[in-house]
């Protein structure tokens, strides 16, 4: 890939280590491929662990085809989309790639989404075969009227765990519901009716169809794999269309910055979750590609991910810097042994100085800050993971992906040392927004992905985000879009106006925080608004703070100034030292 004529010369490269080339081949395959491949090199290798279950290569391979030939059987075509609405378990793994063995799309969705959310976005896919965790089953019958499901597999936790914990699991969610103070946002006192013309699949039966040869042929620069939803640079939630092709070439360039660890077999821990982009890329797909060890955990604990590192051993741990930090403050970390990670890349909100310093101190290996955004599949920088790497920095642009700086108006590049828009092309880059054409044509230009980040490049070529140009929040790791928040409390009857902005917080990287104006007659208190908010968004997505006000701070033309509101709100001090987890990832509460 060359770069136009007029373009500055990639001055990253020079940093490059030399194990790492500037260019790589990309294989143009289905990638449900890889598990037909990883089964033939390492039949009885381990895909997953999952509480002491382990599930191989082989059988791993005669799962999926099962799967994708019950999928068949309820109508499943080459691509159709299906919604897959589930944690980090093995039947994660074996739906997804059984959708793409099909040469079917994957939706991937969040578990914690309510029935607002999840009306949305299986109506704006099109979906009308969802695979989902049986604790989320009556929110989706809620919606599968609405949104024109016909067919719901459901599974449970238990469904792939040895049988001693198998019959230990009834009695343990029903203890947890006798212990729990209040029922989690999304479930619902009553489970809604079956709606007539949807029917309702036990996952482990669909797994005893006849086995479907395959995978599909595909056109990978063109099918698409993945409907990835985003708020993109806009706030409105869309679809991103991910080809075979974009994903492929990702993990590939994965495994060319992760050169040291080719060469004998390589454990992950899947602590990301497998419906955000982030981990289906670095810890799934890379897995099954280089047939690597996935050691599953449904739901974030620092505790357990200690206890899942000394027990297995990971080589590898990407993740984000809310983990990170919950491992460094558990009181007894100095006495564990974590010295088997060799790398990690941390993504999705800045990486602080400290956190990396401590959190290398423990393990002995490589913890870096990198960047991607959906659109991308979703990572376009890293910093060097053996090499040289620069504090604050994302680091630099990945083999075959150019990257500059150019005028937020004018999209005219900008020297070296210049603040501006980050813009990436490269062959992880969106073929777009499923549906959008305008808002695609907006974001992608001459093959020039604009992010919506601020950023600088110094002369070297290594890159720095200096500030967002979109409202978006981050987390723990998580994008929240302020407009969806405020929409949902301007559904309360006694709110006016409402502004959401991220407050800095040094656990989450930043907290929501509305800045509330009533109407005249009415009072609500924080707490109210809460719970309302609860009933409606997923719990990451809930403000923690609330500011109520006679008024906002508006422009001339009524248009309210975010900017302010952050720059005078200060930073959550109490967090950091509140040793909370993270918020959970699926299957229950924030901390």
């Amino acid at each position: 890939m060359e770069l136009d004529s007029g373009s500055r010369a990639r001055p990253w490269l020079k940093h490059y280590p030399p194990e790492i080339p500037s260019h790589l081949e990309y294989p143009e395959i289905n990638l449900a491929a890889w598990v037909q491949q990883s089964a033939r090199r390492h039949p009885d290798r381990a895909a997953t662990l999952y509480f002491g279950a382990r599930l191989s290569y082989a059988r791993l391979f005669e799962q999926v085809r099962r799967l994708a030939g019950g999928l068949r059987a309820l109508g499943v075509r080459p691509g159709d989309r299906v919604a897959i609405i589930l944690p980090n378990l093995p039947q994660t793994v074996i739906a997804y790639y059984a959708v793409l063995w099909l040469g079917g799309v994957v939706v991937m969705t969040n578990p914690l989404y309510t029935p607002r959310e999840l009306r949305h976005q299986l109506a704006d896919a099109e979906a009308r075969v969802v695979v989902a965790f049986d604790q989320i089953l009556p929110r989706v019958l809620e919606v599968a009227s609405e949104v024109g499901l016909r067919h719901v597999v459901v599974t449970s936790a238990a469904d792939y765990l040895p049988p001693p914990l198998r019959l230990l699991y009834p009695l343990k969610q029903a203890a947890q519901r006798r212990h729990q103070r209040r029922p989690h946002p999304a479930q619902h006192p009553v489970a809604p009716s079956r709606p007539p013309g949807l029917q309702v699949h036990a996952f482990t039966r669909l797994v005893r169809s006849q086995p479907l040869d395959g995978p599909h042929p595909v056109d990978a620069r063109e099918d698409l794999a993945l409907l990835q939803y985003t708020g993109g640079t806009t706030g409105t939630s869309k679809g991103v269309m991910l080809t075979h092709f974009n994903l492929a070439a990702n993990c590939t360039q994965i495994q060319a910055w992760l050169y040291k660890l080719e060469g004998r077999p390589t454990t992950v821990l899947a602590a990301l979750p497998f419906f955000h982009v982030y981990g289906l890329t670095t810890v799934l797909n890379f897995s099954v590609m280089t047939g690597s060890t996935m050691i599953l955990t449904p739901r974030f604990s620092a505790a357990e991910v200690v206890r899942l590192i000394e027990r297995h051993r990971p080589r590898l741990f990407p993740g984000v810097p809310t983990m990170y930090v919950a491992i460094t403050q558990l009181p007894d970390i100095a006495r564990r042994d974590l010295s088997s990670v060799e790398a990690c890349i941390s993504g999705a909100a800045p990486l602080p100085v400290a956190v990396q310093e401590s959190f290398e101190r423990l393990t002995g290996g490589r913890l870096v800050e990198g960047y991607g955004l959906t659109e991308a599949s979703p990572v376009t920088h890293a910093n060097p993971i053996w090499g040289a790497r620069r504090t604050g920095s994302i680091g630099l642009p990945w083999p075959d992906t150019d990257a500059r700086i150019v005028d937020p108006a004018t999209g005219e590049p900008l020297p070296p040392g210049s603040v501006g828009e980050l813009a990436v092309r490269g062959p992880q880059v969106m073929k777009g927004y499923w549906q959008r054409p305008e808002e695609t044509a907006a974001v992608l230009r001459d093959g020039w992905l604009l992010t919506g980040d601020l950023a600088q490049m110094d002369d070297d070529g290594y890159f720095r985000i200096v500030d967002r140009k979109k409202d978006l929040i981050i987390a723990g790791g998580f994008n929240i879009y302020p407009r969806e928040v405020e929409e949902v409390l301007y559904e309360h009857p006694a709110v006016r106006e409402a502004a959401v902005v991220g407050v800095t917080d040094p656990y989450r990287g930043e907290t929501v925080k509305a800045y509330v104006v009533l109407k005249e007659g009415h009072a609500v208190t924080a707490a109210e608004l809460e719970a309302f908010c609860r009933e409606r968004l997923a719990a990451y997505k809930v403000p923690r703070l609330f500011d109520f006000r006679d008024e906002l701070p508006k422009t001339l033309v009524g248009k309210v100034l975010r900017r302010a509101l952050r720059e005078e709100a200060p930073p959550v001090q109490e967090a950091a030292a509140s040793g909370r987890e993270p918020p959970a990832t699926a299957g229950g509460r924030p901390a």
